[in-house]
C-alpha cells in the first residue's frame, strides 16, 4: 500500500512538473488598441528621437539622413520598405500582428509590409558565417517562466527609423501574457544594446491586445506602383 501511495505521489509531481514546464501559447492576433481594435492613430514609438541617448556617431548619421530626405518626404516606408527591428514591434499605424507558436518556431508576420519575423525556440546554432545581415536579423528564443525571451542579432545598420541602431546592436524582447478586463494581452518590453550608437541600453514598453472583430489583411505596397509603371509604358507607346 505504501509502495502504491508513493507510485502515486510520484506520478503526480511528474505531471505537475510537465505542466508547469509546459509555456504559455501565444497564438493570435494582436493590436495596439486597449479595446482590442485596429486603428490608424497609434504613433509607434513616439517621440523617442526627442530624448534617444545616441551617441555622437548615431547624432551625425541621423543628422546626414534627415539631411537626405526631409525636403522630400521620403520613407522607407513610403518605397516599401518594411520597418525592420526594432521598430515593427511597436505596430505604428495601427496595423496588427499575428503570432503563430509551434513548440520549434514563434512566426510573427506584421501586417504592415507582410513582414515576417522566425524566432527560433529550439536551440538551433547558426554559425556566424553563415548569417546574412537583414533589417530583422535572427532571432531566437527561451522562456523564463510565463516569459519568452527574444533576442535578436545578425542585423544590418539602420538609420532610417527613430531606433537607428548598427550592425553590432543586440535587442532583447519579452512577451508576458495576462488577462484584462477579461480579454488576452501581451505585455511587451523591447531593450537595444548598442554602445555604438547609444550611451546606454534603453527599454521600451508596450501593450498588445488580442484583435476582437477583425482580421489579418493582405498589404501590397508595391501594386500601384506597378500600375502606375504599366500607365507610364502606356503613354509612351501612344506617343
Amino acid at each position: 500500500m505504501l509502495r502504491q501511495l508513493c507510485t502515486t505521489a510520484g506520478m503526480f509531481l511528474l505531471l505537475s512538473t510537465v505542466r508547469a514546464a509546459t509555456p504559455p501559447d501565444l497564438t493570435g492576433i494582436w493590436t495596439l488598441d486597449p479595446d482590442g481594435k485596429a486603428g490608424p492613430a497609434l504613433n509607434g514609438v513616439g517621440d523617442f528621437e526627442k530624448t534617444a541617448p545616441y551617441t555622437p556617431l548615431a547624432r551625425g548619421k541621423r543628422a546626414a539622413y534627415h539631411s537626405l530626405v526631409d525636403a522630400t518626404g521620403d520613407s522607407p516606408g513610403a518605397h516599401c520598405v518594411p520597418s525592420g527591428m526594432p521598430l515593427a514591434v511597436f505596430l505604428g499605424g495601427g496595423y496588427p500582428v499575428e503570432f503563430i507558436q509551434r513548440p520549434e518556431q514563434l512566426t510573427i508576420i506584421y501586417e504592415a509590409h507582410n513582414e515576417v519575423r522566425r524566432v527560433f525556440l529550439d536551440g538551433r546554432h547558426i554559425d556566424a558565417g553563415d548569417i546574412l545581415p537583414s533589417r530583422d536579423g535572427v532571432s531566437w528564443g527561451h522562456w523564463e517562466g510565463n516569459t519568452l525571451v527574444v533576442e535578436t542579432t545578425g542585423l544590418e545598420e539602420s538609420i532610417d527609423q527613430p531606433t537607428a541602431h548598427s550592425e553590432n546592436a543586440r535587442i532583447v524582447e519579452r512577451y508576458t501574457p495576462h488577462t484584462d478586463g477579461g480579454v488576452r494581452r501581451l505585455a511587451v518590453e523591447v531593450t537595444v544594446v548598442d554602445p555604438a550608437f547609444y550611451t546606454s541600453s534603453f527599454t521600451l514598453q508596450r501593450d498588445y491586445t488580442q484583435l476582437r472583430g477583425g482580421r489579418m489583411l493582405d498589404y501590397d505596397c508595391t501594386e500601384s506602383d506597378w500600375e502606375d509603371h504599366l500607365d507610364a509604358l502606356r503613354q509612351q507607346q501612344k506617343k
